[in-house]
């Protein structure tokens, strides 16, 4: 029989997984021109992409950032996400989670902000890599301070009527039309817009500020 070795080690040209390489190649060069600091990072925490803008934070170049854990750069200020994104794992859950971080960048003050977490994974049995997208204190705050009443999205205030009437996460998700993570995430964002430390406290809030209707069962926004 007659081998011939072949020329270079690399997919065949035209082939699927030559076309993946080369869609890849296109999705992280588009990524680099995304203003918005982003990475992905293996659940174990090594970074695995970093674009120009999250690594610009520190000074750095993207390949400079890479393979090293994300946690030498940022302090987690919100000690449940890490359990919320265990338990995600383990019920096979994608969803997003925001945290609380903070960082010290290249001109050594440091700063605040909130890392919005995505899950994501081609199958929901594989362990996810996670999805990390960052906004500043300073980016927050470009968007107008609304209202009390004007503040919360019409599922919000759907979730906050069901939550003021005793239901579970899973009979709100169910009742809204999305997961319970998703019911999770409205209620975290909430809690820390409101700055308030759990789920009574936010419905004690939507009623004092006028979000939830007083004197009303069941528990509705205002008419108006």
């Amino acid at each position: 029989m007659d081998v011939r070795p072949t020329e270079g080690c690399g997919p065949a040209p035209g082939s699927r997984q030559d076309a993946a390489v080369i869609w890849r190649n296109r999705a992280l060069r588009l990524l680099d021109h995304v203003p918005l600091p982003i990475a992905v990072v293996e659940f174990g925490g090594r970074t695995l992409i970093v674009n120009r803008a999250m690594a610009a934070e520190f000074g750095l170049l993207p390949g400079q950032l890479r393979n090293r854990k994300i946690l030498e750069f940022f302090t987690l200020r919100d000690s449940d996400t890490l359990q919320a994104l265990a338990e995600a794992v383990r019920m096979h859950r994608r969803s997003q989670y925001p945290a609380r971080v903070s960082w010290t960048p290249v001109d050594g003050r440091e700063r605040h902000g909130e890392m919005t977490v995505d899950l994501v994974s081609d199958t929901p049995e594989q362990t996810p890599n996670l999805l990390l997208s960052l906004r500043t204190v300073e980016a927050l705050r470009e968007v107008p301070e609304p209202g009390p009443r004007t503040e919360v999205s019409p599922v919000e205030v759907r979730i906050l009527a069901a939550a003021a009437r005793g239901a579970t996460t899973a009979q709100i998700a169910r009742e809204i039309g999305i997961t319970p993570d998703g019911v999770n995430y409205h209620l975290a964002r909430l809690s820390r817009r409101w700055r308030v430390p759990n789920r009574t406290a936010l419905v004690a809030h939507a009623y004092a500020t006028g979000v939830l209707a007083a004197g009303s069962w069941p528990p509705a926004p205002p008419k108006d």
